[in-house]
């Protein structure tokens, strides 16, 4: 869904994300628990796979495959 498209409807969270009683009350459970510091989420980030060069060559841009390129005004 793009936003400056005026023909599509707005984004309509019951419909567009279902969410079943299991992930309210995983939601529920985390809203109880204390935020994570930085260094916390950083670790929790390095957790992840990093992605190669490949992977990210291969990942298609808004548009289409073409790079981004920014436009003088």
């Amino acid at each position: 869904m793009r936003s400056s498209d005026p023909t599509e409807p707005p984004l309509d969270l019951e419909r567009d994300l279902p969410t079943t009683r299991e992930d309210i009350a995983a939601l529920r459970r985390l809203r109880r628990q204390p935020p994570m510091d930085l260094e916390t989420y950083f670790r929790f980030l390095a957790g992840f796979p990093a992605a190669t060069v490949a992977e990210l060559a291969a990942r298609r841009g808004p548009r289409g495959p073409e790079p981004f390129e920014l436009l003088p005004f």
